[in-house]
């Protein structure tokens, strides 16, 4: 998917253009997510009207990159494409804006969430960037069988 292909606000479209940065979305969330080596970060940035911290996200996020890569822990970025990105962070189970998604080896690691004072951000990396994979805390909905006892919780 190239830049020309997405309507995004400027700074999102400078991760891309600037920062080698790819655009994902359900189309190529998939061979994305296998065809990751280490870490990886993908921002879903939300609509900077709504959520204005998306833009400073989104300028801190290189920094990030580069001050993790200084330390021996460098990642890879991504970011959601604006038109699909409330319905795949959804998949995902996440629902605060903006939130950097981390993954290892296409697996999910874990998010952060929001907007944080630098000194706080670079403890938050290290710490996500040090967390195991895991499994997206996708949104959940108690399945009920037909069969099931109805006064049963358990």
């Amino acid at each position: 998917m190239t830049h020309f292909d997405i309507d995004a606000p400027p700074l999102l479209a400078q991760l891309v253009h600037k920062h080698q940065a790819s655009w994902i979305n359900f189309d190529n969330l998939k061979a994305w997510l296998a065809n990751q080596h280490g870490d990886h970060v993908l921002l879903f940035a939300g609509d900077p009207i709504r959520f204005p911290e998306a833009v400073d996200v989104a300028v801190v996020l290189p920094e990030l990159q580069k001050a993790s890569a200084s330390v021996g822990r460098p990642f890879g970025m991504a970011v959601a494409v604006p038109d699909t990105a409330e319905a795949l962070a959804k998949t995902f189970g996440s629902q605060r804006w903006p939130t950097l998604m981390f993954f290892r080896d296409g697996d999910y690691v874990t998010t952060l969430s929001g907007m944080h004072d630098w000194t706080d951000y670079l403890a938050l990396l290290a710490q996500a960037l040090a967390t195991p994979k895991g499994r997206a805390p996708t949104i959940g909905i108690p399945l009920v069988s037909s069969q099931a006892p109805t006064a049963s919780c358990h």
